[in-house]
């Protein structure tokens, strides 16, 4: 039996595509249905479902934060699970799922689209079924394309009574820190007021790349990528002695030429 997770804040639309997924998938067990992102990801973990339907806006977290996390903390014995987005009204999404041949429900349910969801996901449970980590990394880079944005070159820094101006060139690796972001060069360290999701479109994608939902990282500064002990990677840089973990999302990065 193929098992599965809700998450869906809705409760109406939460029972329409549970009842809609037992008309079209019999064989598929619903094992929970979780109205906020921080129940899926705690039922995801403990009860390592086949296939996740994860609303894209929901409390708590949204269904791509939870993908993510999901993703960095993911030990098995399972494998990752197919993962499916759901949206009410977000066109990019469509068309980049489209583009991807990933999965999405739209809201309210369409029997005819939820219909080519489940044969795609018969087809890889049947043909990959340890694949779903790569199909998400796949769906994550699809609706990643950030918009056109003046690129940064100077960071500009409170410290103490100062503003500090660090050269982005300079800059090794920018860390997730609460509401700030550490931006840590070969020598100093220092704090600014910014998400990283909102530093990402302002910095040269071919040059920062991200690599961890919480880290991003100068690509000319990575000496090597470290595969370690069950399947994890972690980076050695020019500069720092720290090592930075590679979340198996961003793997792909550092494959073989």
């Amino acid at each position: 039996m193929i098992t599965a997770l809700i998450a869906e804040d809705e409760p109406i639309l939460a029972a329409t595509l549970a009842a809609a997924l037992q008309r079209q998938w019999p064989e598929l067990s619903i094992v929970s249905n979780c109205a906020n992102g921080i129940d899926a990801l705690a039922q995801a973990m403990a009860l390592q479902p086949q296939v996740l339907f994860l609303d894209i806006k929901m409390p708590g977290k949204s269904g791509l934060e939870v993908a993510q996390e999901l993703a960095d903390a993911w030990s098995g014995p399972a494998p990752f699970p197919q993962t499916v987005f759901v949206t009410a009204y977000d066109e990019f999404a469509v068309q980049a799922f489209d583009r991807e041949a990933a999965d999405y429900v739209l809201k309210p349910v369409s029997d005819e689209r939820l219909a080519r969801t489940v044969a795609r996901l018969r087809q890889r449970l049947q043909d990959k079924p340890a694949g779903g980590l790569e199909t998400l990394a796949a769906q994550l880079r699809a609706l990643g394309v950030p918009m056109a944005t003046q690129r940064l070159n100077v960071i500009r820094a409170a410290v103490g009574n100062q503003v500090r101006m660090v050269p982005v060139s300079e800059v090794v690796y920018f860390e997730a820190a609460d509401k700030y972001v550490n931006v840590v060069t070969a020598d100093s360290e220092v704090l600014i007021r910014m998400s990283l999701k909102e530093l990402l479109p302002q910095l040269d994608e071919q040059v920062f790349w991200q690599v961890h939902r919480g880290t991003i990282v100068n690509s000319s500064c990575v000496l090597s990528a470290l595969r370690e002990e069950g399947g994890k990677m972690s980076l050695a840089l020019r500069g720092r002695p720290e090592k930075l973990r590679v979340s198996p999302l961003y793997a792909h990065l550092f494959r073989q030429m």
